[in-house]
């Protein structure tokens, strides 16, 4: 049985409309409100992660109102997943700012780059993974066992250390550049006399970009799962990756809190790689795989709460024993 696939909605006008207004977002990122590096304040964070919410919400109601409720539960049901997946990045990007010792001011400055080098990467994974999928049949089982493999790895290696220093990529950039102990402002590049070193801005850059690689393995085949329509597989995950910066922002200080995030990812992953694996025998609706994930998450988020509850209340009672 050939793949099933539903006509793209996205028009060139529709296309070339998004990509308008995500150049015109970054610039204004950039160029206006971070122009002078600064540490992002938590309220500042709140602000930024509830207008790319906002956004992605009126862009969801455009769908609904021009290509009706299926489509815009696709583009919903994806960018949950990928917000949730994108968490994942935040455990990461905390461990790679602190190996590298990058002030809170400059982190900003990091990973705007590095997402704007993921929105290209992922784009072409998004192109080649949709023409593979239309060519191919069997290439959503491939799809499916990874996600599945992935999912059972993250369940057994939650609490695995990540360690930057290992990164093949430093390896090698450090192999054929000098990089500086120090940072000169915001440059990614500085003179030591006549010679031009990196700083370690470039390393944690080169890090956040090879990480997101490996990331978008699992995220891009997840939203595959729920659409093969390319143009709501592209805008539900630049949505969610434009947002990431914000999120880590107001995430970054408590991350470690949310204990069973990372198990609750790992079941998220299982169930829409299974759901791939199973496409042919049963379709999944796409209001149910919505409430499954949602589920997932929400039951994972408040049992990371009530642990955490218990672990003070506990901490509390020893602190008041004489």
């Amino acid at each position: 049985m050939p793949l099933e696939t539903a006509e793209s909605m996205g028009s060139p006008l529709l296309w070339g409309g998004f990509l308008v207004f995500v150049l015109a977002m970054l610039a204004l990122d950039l160029g206006v409100f971070h122009r002078k590096a600064h540490a992002v304040s938590l309220r500042e964070a709140a602000i930024w992660s509830g207008i790319w919410i906002g956004f992605a919400a009126l862009f969801a109601a455009g769908i609904h109102a021009w290509f009706g409720p299926e489509r815009a539960l696709e583009f919903t049901t994806g960018y949950v997943i990928e917000k949730a997946l994108s968490v994942d990045n935040i455990f990461v990007f905390v461990v790679i700012f602190s190996y590298f010792a990058i002030p809170n001011a400059l982190q900003h400055r990091v990973l705007f780059w590095g997402i704007l080098g993921a929105l290209i990467m992922r784009a072409i994974f998004i192109v080649v993974g949709g023409a593979f999928l239309a060519k191919f049949h069997w290439a959503i089982y491939v799809f499916g066992a990874i996600l599945v493999l992935t999912g059972i790895k993250l369940l057994l290696q939650r609490n695995a250390h990540y360690d930057p220093a290992g990164n093949p990529v430093v390896k090698l950039f450090k192999r054929f550049f000098p990089v500086s102990d120090g940072f000169d402002g915001q440059k990614f590049f500085t003179r030591q006399g006549a010679r031009l070193v990196a700083t370690p801005l470039v390393l944690a850059l080169l890090v956040v970009e090879a990480t997101d690689v490996v990331f978008a393995v699992d995220s891009i085949p997840a939203i595959f799962a729920i659409t093969k329509d390319p143009f709501i597989v592209f805008t539900s995950n630049i949505f969610a990756i434009l947002g990431l910066r914000s999120l880590y922002f107001l995430l970054a200080g408590v991350i470690d809190k949310f204990r069973y995030l990372k198990l609750g990812l790992a079941f998220v992953l299982v169930f829409v790689g299974a759901k791939m694996l199973g496409a042919e025998m049963y379709k999944v609706p796409v209001v149910v795989s919505l409430g499954v994930i949602g589920g997932i998450l929400g039951l994972s988020v408040l049992a990371s709460l009530v642990a955490n509850r218990r672990n003070d209340s506990t901490r509390s009672t020893e602190g008041s024993t004489p």
